[in-house]
């Protein structure tokens, strides 16, 4: 059995597809994530990163969303 290793979304690579395991942010920011269907369980593609390497664009399913990199230090991922 490979035990997957736990990471934050804001130090994924282009490319990586991730699965989220656990949003540790509170209140308004958590709301947001979660309004942007960012839940427990949810895929995720890391399809690229600004020049200034802020914001970040990712991919659930159909839908293609933008995060500041302080946002994707909440959300801790593994590979999926």
């Amino acid at each position: 059995n490979q035990v997957s290793q736990s990471m934050e979304l804001s130090s994924c690579r282009e490319g990586d597809r991730v699965r989220v395991l656990k949003m540790r942010g509170k209140g308004m920011i958590r709301k947001r994530l979660m309004e942007m269907g960012i839940l427990k369980g949810t895929e995720i593609r890391i399809v690229k990163y600004a020049p200034l390497k802020d914001p970040i664009e990712i991919e659930i399913g159909d839908s293609h969303l933008s995060l500041r990199i302080c946002e994707a230090k909440f959300i801790d991922v593994e590979r999926a």
